[in-house]
């Protein structure tokens, strides 16, 4: 095969700085001029292709068991940071938030037994139940009797007697005689135990028996 011609070397002529060239001279090579404001939108764009690219690869690689990817760093306990999530925090703390605070709830509604003895009113003597915050049982006027508790229990927080305390021994009471009547009262009122006697056997406990009609039955005395 015959040898392939050598190619005359290629010869650089220097150039001036500052003197114009002018394409096509011998020995001189002129690549064509980028636009500065286009060189830096492909920068960015092929930053942004870069950008987007790398989670997905450093999360295949940790799939792959490769370099695992990391997780968020978060506190627990006492000393986390106010404001800070922590990994159960929204759920025990909606479910304590939506509901009451502790010892703030309603009060438990009032639950008595009443037993009256010959009070000489029709179908006042025997035992019944009373309930009250909703009113109920089986006592005759129970939605009348809860009112009147109500009432002696705002009396009564104002600084008024408790109406089943029993009479003070010294107190000073007539010895008018209000006939044989009697009652007992047991159960809870406004979160505390009861369990209270009546009777008429004087002035003072004549006027205990009325302070809780009609809890009690009124009767002619």
């Amino acid at each position: 095969m015959p040898a392939m011609p050598a190619m005359p070397a290629a010869s650089v002529a220097p150039v001036t700085p500052g003197a114009p060239v002018t394409p096509g001279t011998p020995g001189t090579s002129v690549l064509p001029a980028m636009p500065l404001r286009r060189l830096f939108l492909a920068c960015v764009a092929s930053l942004a292709v870069l950008g987007a690219g790398a989670p997905a690869a450093f999360a295949g690689a940790g799939g792959a068991g490769g370099f695992p990817v990391p997780l968020p760093m978060t506190e627990t306990g006492p000393l986390a940071p106010a404001g800070h999530w922590s990994p159960g925090a929204g759920v025990a703390g909606d479910a304590a938030g939506a509901g009451p605070v502790a010892g703030a709830g309603p009060v438990a509604g009032d639950a008595l037994t009443v037993t009256v003895a010959d009070s000489g009113v029709s179908g006042a003597d025997g035992t019944f139940r009373l309930t009250c915050r909703p009113a109920g049982g089986t006592h005759q006027r129970a939605r009348a009797a809860c009112d009147r508790l109500e009432e002696l229990g705002g009396k009564m927080a104002g600084g008024g007697e408790d109406p089943f305390a029993p009479v003070a021994k010294d107190t000073m009471c007539t010895m008018l005689h209000g006939g044989p009547a009697t009652a007992r009262i047991t159960g809870s009122w406004r979160g505390r135990s009861v369990d209270a006697s009546f009777g008429k056997a004087n002035g003072c406990e004549i006027s205990r028996w009325r302070a809780l009609e009609p809890v009690l039955p009124a009767t002619t005395v």
